[in-house]
């Protein structure tokens, strides 16, 4: 059959730049996800129906969002392959799925087309052809269309090998359904997954797969003529299971392991930090063998130090190996227990206990993580042998502070709390050891974190220590992942320099290659940048290393949430809650959700059970939006002035965002007299921290909505159009938005309509918002402070149900 071929490469890694003048060419193998089409039945056509199916297929292909995407990014390289062609795309490996799925949809208009496509993940290499021009070749490409031959129309299969990398993202499992193991041409063998659900892929088992299993079946009925009807079940109960069945074990990498936490034995159980440090520096040496795929810890600290339930964890986790562990610390003398568990038979692997002094801890970690690679025949560079028998400080006070330090870092939460304990700790690590490359590394960390999170007070004194302590790192270890990774999160979260982020977060990769942390970075990156659906991608590959992370499972959602993709903000936050359950801040985000939909009395039912806490801001300020919302503030009224009666120092800035709202409230209830009151103080307290926080954009944003309050017009508006200034949505995509809708809100207030609605229109075009949702019609019909907009006709067409 004369095929016509489209195959598309998302190459990972460096990108490939192709010298014109370079007299030979050197062979440069990477890794490529491929996704070849073919139109079945091609060679059967005529010529003028071959010409309009391939215009079509063509059409069709251009419009999906991957291929846009790519080319408009300059990532797409397009080439001649026969009647057909083939695209690369240097974007990220669940591309070629992703776009499998718009083709195959899009097909559903075009029952003429008979189409099938088959994915595979492997080396590709750019080559010139004999026209001189380039051109692609590798078993990465060869083997996607053994795949594909195997396939009839309709079908999208993978190749087992992707769908391993699939299998860990929970959206992808129910489409999953093994297949088996097939030979190919030239003798390969290739493990077959078929994609499909209710409305993609053909569930059918493909034609010369089932001739495949027949001539099985024949041998075997020669061997054992007996057992021809035990044989028909035993092929019928395969066929049954391997279609019911998304996630097979075998699917699961035998290189792939988590860590979970090790028990602490001291008798000084104020020693916990020490056994959790422990436990961070056996994984982090661990994941930085790229031949293995190694858990994050924030997806194994929700887990017991030695559960009874091994293959269930195992499972939920998508790894093959388990490492339990304890430590006990007595002075300076410590005793590491280390055991490695095959999870699917809860067997014993390996293990072995060692006693060293504190001075000599490192050898510890570097020995535990060698001996698990060779027990699961990881295969080890020579740098990563380096890396993973590195020693980072000869000072055993430094290091003791180091991991104090690290373990306010590995809490769930950002707080200020923990956020300062760290600091305080970090500082202290490097100030015993000035060249403790890690300890800067992680400080700056801390410091650009808090910075962004406003967690730490974003001062421009906090910015230049995050700064320092990075450039330090680089300077002491220029090859060091986390040092690396650090001087990209400045960039990020100090000064909003994303194109400079990305190159040293992708750099630090290279280093750190099962860093959850990495991918979540550049998750939020893209996600302030505007490139939402590169986050997601982002946000998915996280979850592959990090399948139990509540605080990225969170954030998945609020970026669904702020996309107004409320149906899968709310399936995330489902999943945080099955990890985390009753989480309050989940609860309150979920009744955010409903809020947005204008649904009150399920969101009413959401918070009720909810104590309001100053300790817990966010759920706190829902619940007020809530109260207003239903213009029913007096239930609020007494708790809110409860909390600001003795204000928490911790909170800074954020007890004069709290004050406004009680203003706000106390306004909804008619008591004008007390609104005027309370955002005069609220005033007198924001004022003073805006000159120390001369670029907090939230903290300006407060104060133009309590200028508002008061009836300063001149400065709410002046104040609002300095927090744009401050965070603009061309500079920041994600929180940009919330300045907009300040500013719209303000106008709105003292009379400027037309600027109100203007802003108002732009809103409901882009994601995000400023009261923890993106507006909706439905809130912009609930919300009293749009009331004076209520009779302009441009209002009344946005706050109308079917508005788009």
């Amino acid at each position: 059959m004369c095929k016509v071929a489209v195959a598309y490469a998302m190459v990972a890694g460096r990108e490939s730049v192709v010298m014109a003048n370079e007299e030979k060419t050197k062979l440069r193998l990477e890794i490529a996800h491929v996704l070849f089409i073919d139109i079945v039945g091609y060679s059967k056509l005529l010529i003028n129906e071959q010409s309009d199916e391939l215009r079509t297929l063509r059409e069709i292909v251009r419009q999906t969002e991957q291929f846009r995407l790519a080319e408009a990014e300059g990532k797409l390289l397009r080439l001649p392959t026969g009647d057909g062609g083939a695209l690369v795309f240097r974007t990220n490996p669940e591309a070629p799925v992703l776009c499998a799925l718009e083709i195959s949809k899009a097909l559903k208009d075009h029952p003429e087309l008979r189409v099938r496509m088959g994915i595979h993940s492997g080396p590709v290499n750019e080559v010139t052809d004999l026209n001189e021009q380039a051109n692609i070749a590798g078993a990465g490409v060869n083997l996607a269309q053994r795949v594909m031959d195997c396939g009839d129309a309709g079908h999208i299969l993978l190749s087992r090998h992707v769908a391993e990398d699939l299998e860990n993202y929970p959206h992808w499992q129910p489409c999953l359904h093994d297949l088996g193991e097939f030979e190919v041409k030239h003798g390969a063998r290739i493990g077959i997954v078929n994609l499909y659900d209710d409305q993609i892929g053909n569930p059918e088992l493909p034609k010369k797969l089932q001739v495949l299993k027949q001539r099985r079946a024949r041998a075997r009925l020669a061997a054992i003529a007996g057992a021809l009807l035990l044989l028909a079940g035993i092929i019928a109960a395969f066929v049954i299971v391997s279609k019911k069945s998304p996630k097979s074990t075998s699917m699961i990498s035998e290189k792939s392991i988590a860590v979970l936490p090790f028990e602490n034995r001291s008798e000084d159980k104020a020693n916990a930090y020490f056994a959790d440090g422990i436990q961070d520096e056996i994984l982090t040496r661990l994941s930085k063998i790229a031949d293995l795929k190694v858990i994050s810890r924030t997806s194994t600290q929700h887990y017991k130090s030695a559960p009874e339930n091994l293959p269930e964890i195992a499972r939920q986790l998508g790894v093959a190996h388990i490492l339990e562990g304890s430590v006990q610390k007595s002075g300076d003398a410590v005793r590491v227990n280390v055991q490695l568990i095959k999870a699917a038979n809860d067997s014993h692997l390996w293990g072995d206990t060692y006693d060293r002094r504190l001075t000599d801890i490192f050898s510890v970690e570097s020995e535990v993580a060698k001996a698990i690679a060779d027990q699961l025949r990881a295969k080890l560079t020579g740098q990563e042998e380096q890396v993973i028998a590195a020693k980072p400080t000869d000072n055993p006070e430094a290091y003791d502070a180091y991991l104090r330090g690290l373990a306010y870092t590995l809490k769930a939460g950002n707080n200020s709390a923990d956020d300062l304990a760290a600091q305080k700790y970090l500082r202290e690590a490097v100030r015993l050891d000035p060249k403790f490359a890690l300890g800067w590394a992680l400080l700056s960390w801390v410091d650009a974190s808090g910075y962004r999170a406003t967690s730490l007070p974003p001062t421009l004194a906090l910015r230049e220590e995050a700064r320092q302590a990075a450039e330090t790192a680089l300077t002491l270890q220029p090859n060091l992942g986390e040092a690396i990774l650090a001087k990209g999160f400045y960039h990020y979260s100090c000064l909003k320099d994303y194109d400079t982020a990305v190159r040293y977060l992708e750099q630090a990769r290279q280093l750190l290659p099962n860093s959850s942390l990495i991918l979540e970075s550049l998750a939020y990156l893209e996600r302030r940048r505007g490139q939402w659906d590169r986050s997601e991608s982002y946000f998915n590959e996280a979850e592959r290393l990090d399948p139990r992370n509540a605080h990225l499972l969170f954030h998945h959602a609020i970026t669904y949430k702020l996309l107004r993709r409320f149906p899968e903000a709310l399936r995330k936050l489902d999943q945080v809650l099955d990890i985390t359950p009753d989480d309050v801040n989940t609860l309150a985000e979920k009744a955010s959700i409903a809020q947005a939909e204008g649904d009150l009395s399920q969101a009413s039912a959401l918070l009720a059970p909810l104590g309001p806490s100053a300790d817990i801001t966010q759920a706190l300020e829902i619940q007020v939006y809530q109260a207003i919302l239903e213009r029913r503030p007096a239930q609020i009224l007494p708790r809110l002035t409860e909390i600001l009666a003795k204000p928490d120092p911790a909170l800074g800035y954020i007890n004069g965002e709290l004050r406004f709202d009680l203003g706000w409230a106390q306004e909804v209830a008619d008591d004008h007299a007390a609104a005027q009151e309370t955002w005069r103080q609220a005033r007198s307290e924001l004022e003073p921290f805006l000159k120390e926080q001369p670029e907090n954009y939230s903290l300006i944003g407060d104060l133009a909505l309590t200028c508002m309050g008061l009836g300063d017009k001149a400065a709410a508006l002046a104040l609002s159009e300095q927090a744009m200034a401050a965070n603009p949505i061309e500079k920041d995509a994600l929180i940009g938005s919330a300045s907009l809708e300040i500013f719209a809100r303000v106008a709105a207030q003292v009379g400027e309509p037309d600027r109100a609605i203007a802003a108002l229109q732009k809103l409901r075009s882009i994601p995000g918002g400023a009261f923890f949702v993106p507006l909706t019609p439905a809130l912009l019909r609930l919300d009293p402070m749009f009331d004076p907009l209520r009779n302009d006709p441009r209002f009344q067409k946005l706050a109308s149900p079917g508005s788009k």
